[in-house]
């Protein structure tokens, strides 16, 4: 899609979207997660939806995915942390969506939800990260919820002390390589401009274009 086409879905939809939104903001509160230990935990999702509104063009490919995209966005870590089930996430998709859309939708969610496991390693495993890769539109969810947390992460009101910023920084290489893979379809894709502003939070100017001669190998060998 266009720029222009899929910013004036969204305008259209607008009410919609914001009901979705709604709806994902209390789904969290009503099991009183936060995010950041002094924020609810819609403001996380605010800010991965804000990349699915910013950079969504890049990788919808039909007026008709704009929405699952959105809910998806909002509801990516309703399995994972909110005690839903898929046939739950998929029952409240299909408040604003038919099957073929709250299928999409449902599917984002469910790829983006974590394995079971002890460790982050585990928890975050090779099965888990080719699902993210076989499912579309997962993979730039997934890039918009580390972009949203390594900002978060970054910034002067992280009550962390920059701890998840040093794993999100370790991984790195790894998390981009899983999530990639290279298509021309572009429901799969990670949008460059993403991938720069993350790489302009935690990579350093001396190690970035070393960092990105190697990304561009392993991009083009597959």
């Amino acid at each position: 899609m266009t720029e222009k086409d899929f910013q004036d879905c969204l305008t259209e939809q607008t009410a919609t979207i914001e009901q979705i939104r709604v709806a994902a903001h209390q789904l969290h509160e009503s099991v009183n997660q936060t995010y950041g230990k002094v924020h609810p935990y819609g403001f996380h999702l605010d800010m991965v939806a804000a990349s699915v509104f910013k950079y969504g063009h890049l990788v919808c490919v039909e007026e008709r995915d704009v929405l699952p995209l959105l809910f998806g966005s909002f509801f990516h870590d309703s399995i994972e942390d909110a005690r839903q089930t898929y046939n739950d996430v998929n029952k409240i998709a299909h408040q604003w969506m038919g099957d073929h859309q709250a299928y999409i939708a449902t599917e984002i969610v469910y790829a983006l939800t974590n394995d079971k496991g002890r460790t982050r390693a585990e928890r975050a495993g090779e099965k888990y990260y080719q699902g993210i890769r076989e499912t579309p539109y997962a993979p730039f969810v997934k890039l918009a919820d580390r972009l949203a947390n390594l900002t978060y992460s970054c910034s002067n009101t992280d009550t962390d002390n920059g701890r998840m910023k040093a794993i999100y920084q370790r991984e790195l290489p790894h998390f981009l390589d899983a999530i990639s893979q290279v298509t021309n379809d572009p429901r799969f894709i990670l949008p460059d401009v993403m991938v720069d502003a993350i790489l302009d939070l935690v990579i350093e100017d001396k190690d970035r274009e070393e960092y990105l001669v190697q990304r561009r190998r392993w991009l083009k060998n597959g």
